[in-house]
């Protein structure tokens, strides 16, 4: 029987369940019309069979409006490129209102970013998008490209939505390196979780997701700290859980807990995930 996630990008269908379901409130606090048909049967299934995320759909929720408000803030301070790294089924180009000057780079792996093509096909992005099919593992292309966009852009925000949390130390490392070496990859936007939480999702959703040989990795103890000597320092990080008590996505229970200070810094003993925002340290001001 082959296992319900095939392979690492399957879990862009999962996270599309979220995006559609929050879409369809009344309340909605960002609508995606295309994440239902990307999300399909199978990530349906996938999310149904991972009870644990289907109980703290307000992270993926929160994430989202974070990102969409990142997005937002730096298009209106001037940057005229965002280049989206594992960007799986991301719909931003299509859904937000962007301006159509704005450059727009998604980068992964061929078999999701073909498939999104294939279910958007009838579909207009508002902006200049453009599609990169590459494997991000792979350093000899990754480095190519890196050097490639640094080049042709001037100001560009990077986002690594969802992709953290699956590399181990050394790729983090590696790849926040390679991206501060290049001068116009001037802020980077990605979310975190503290060790605590890597733990509990670990026994929570990993034994679904081992299935496919997808783990659960990264929670630097340091926190955003982990990133400094890498040349990225960090600007801001949004508390999820927080983030979802304002936008009333919680229960009464997570409520309690979202209402609980935070101790101050990077170094965070409890379950913590937020989204982050650093500054290229190498950048010529």
């Amino acid at each position: 029987m082959e296992p319900l996630l095939q392979n690492i990008s399957d879990t862009a269908r999962w996270v599309a369940v979220f995006r559609a379901e929050e879409s369809d409130r009344p309340d909605a606090v960002f609508h995606d019309p295309f994440a239902r048909r990307l999300a399909g049967k199978r990530g349906e299934q996938i999310a149904d069979a991972i009870a644990f995320s289907r109980q703290n759909s307000w992270s993926f929720v929160a994430r989202t409006f974070l990102f969409d408000n990142l997005v937002m803030q730096h298009v209106a301070e001037g940057y005229n490129t965002i280049i989206n790294l594992a960007a799986g089924l991301d719909t931003r180009p299509y859904r937000m209102a962007l301006p159509s000057a704005l450059r727009w780079v998604e980068v992964d792996l061929p078999g999701i970013l073909t498939y999104k093509e294939h279910i958007l096909a009838g579909e207009k992005p508002v902006c200049r998008l453009e599609s990169i099919k590459l494997d991000l593992a792979d350093r000899t292309q990754r480095l190519a490209l890196f050097r490639q966009l640094g080049k042709e852009t001037s100001k560009a925000l990077i986002l690594t939505e969802g992709l953290m949390i699956y590399l181990d130390a050394l790729e983090a490392a590696e790849l926040a390196d390679n991206l501060s070496e290049q001068h116009s990859f001037m802020r980077w936007a990605f979310d975190l979780v503290s060790p605590a939480l890597l733990a509990m999702s670990q026994k929570e959703m990993g034994p679904v997701l081992k299935e496919s040989n997808i783990v659960f990795k990264f929670a630097p103890g340091e926190g955003e700290e982990f990133f400094r000597p890498y040349g990225w320092k960090p600007i801001v990080s949004y508390s999820k859980l927080k983030t979802a008590a304002t936008l009333n996505r919680l229960s009464e229970e997570m409520k309690a807990f979202a209402a609980m200070p935070e101790p101050e810094g990077p170094v965070r003993p409890f379950p913590w995930t937020g989204v982050c925002l650093f500054e290229n340290m190498n950048t010529s001001q």
